[in-house]
């Protein structure tokens, strides 16, 4: 029997679960940003600045006091978080890592053709170099023989892809962040393990990326909880699941208007309430984890946000960084906007309504919350 479930119930749980219904999910202090990487599953990082990066806008919009000193603190100090690829290079929880070395293992033995001009004696002599220098960056390497670069996010510097190499492999940890200067070390050495944890089985991985989906999205699909996985994976994603349902462990969810979808969640959420508790206001990147799987969030939001910054400027609707805004259970709003940190202000390049929500109430709430996130964009 597949339990019944509206859409705004469904919404209601997926914003519990992503700590977006009360002012104060994870609490406060440097150790809400680790509770809160480690309830989400990851937190996306994203290069783009024209307002902070995505994994600090992220983490203010479930911590009311985060500082960028939190995670700083996190990654290099306790090092409580890590950094790998998720279905994009995100910070993880230590706890998860392994998880992840299935996957490293795989990456060191068979690189992507974008590391096809690396070799094992070019990574090994990198590993050297750290090992005898201790953590460094890219602007720490001189002695290489400049080249052309061959893509706008690459570098005329050979060396950095051999640092990355030894990133996706394993080898190395991004052990600090200055901006988005990577300082890599030894891994092992970073962690002070005298032995490696054990790589997670295939098995445990799949049931890892369940449990991840749950916590994170409250009633799940095989599409989110097997985000951007290849087919594979995905088929055991959804044997796994199969298994769990026989186990009464997930119960089948049925969505008004989305009968010929599968969902499913664990029987205690449903048993809760699953109606919107708040009012509050959120501002949220566009890869915030509830706005980045976009078919999930027009599925239950009714909005297809796109990422328009790589968008011909006459062909944008919403803008170059445009911002999804929803108050409560509703996506109520696109804002296009841009700190200029010279002048100390946030610059609001355009405000879109979505349907029917333009009010004066609606207007003055997202102003206030403007007001918060001007300050957090400024604050150094």
């Amino acid at each position: 029997m597949k339990h019944k479930i509206s859409k705004s119930q469904t919404r209601a749980l997926w914003l519990k679960s992503q700590g977006l219904d009360q002012l104060k999910p994870f609490g406060g202090g440097p150790k809400a940003t680790v509770k809160a990487i480690q309830h989400l599953g990851y937190v996306q990082i994203d290069t783009i600045n024209v307002i902070e990066r995505s994994h600090h806008h992220i983490l203010y919009s479930r911590i009311p006091d985060y500082k960028r000193s939190h995670l700083h603190k996190a990654q290099s100090k306790d090092k409580t978080v890590f950094e790998y690829w998720t279905h994009a290079l995100a910070y993880v929880a230590t706890d998860d890592f392994k998880y992840f070395m299935n996957d490293m293992k795989r990456r060191r033995q068979n690189p992507s053709q974008w590391y096809s001009s690396v070799t094992e004696a070019d990574v090994r002599k990198m590993l050297a170099t750290v090992k005898k220098l201790g953590p460094i960056s890219i602007r720490d390497v001189t002695d290489d023989v400049l080249e052309e670069k061959k893509h706008p996010w690459g570098s005329k510097k050979p060396s950095k892809k051999f640092l990355q190499c030894g990133f996706n492999g394993g080898e190395l940890v991004i052990a600090e962040r200055l901006g988005m200067l990577k300082k890599y070390e030894l891994t092992d050495r970073h962690f002070d393990w005298e032995k490696r944890p054990k790589a997670a089985t295939l098995k445990d991985v799949t049931e890892y990326k369940i449990d991840r989906a749950l916590k994170s999205q409250g009633v799940i699909g095989l599409d989110s909880a097997a985000y951007m996985e290849k087919a594979a994976p995905k088929k055991e994603i959804l044997k796994a699941i199969e298994v769990r349902v026989r186990k009464g462990t997930l119960i089948p969810v049925q969505v008004k208007d989305l009968e010929r979808i599968h969902f499913w969640a664990e029987p205690e959420l449903l048993e809760a309430s699953a109606d919107a508790v708040s009012n509050l206001t959120h501002i949220l990147s566009p890869f915030d984890p509830l706005v980045i799987q976009r078919k999930r969030f027009h599925m239950f939001f009714d909005y297809d946000h796109r990422f328009e910054a790589y968008v011909p400027k006459e062909k944008r609707k919403y803008g170059y960084f445009a911002l999804p805004v929803t108050i409560g259970d509703q996506a109520v709003a696109v804002l296009d906007l841009k700190t200029d940190r010279q002048n100390q202000k946030l610059l609001i390049q355009q405000w879109s309504w979505l349907g029917k929500h333009k009010s004066k109430e609606h207007k003055q709430l997202i102003e206030q919350e403007l007001a918060r996130f001007e300050k957090f964009q400024l604050e150094k």
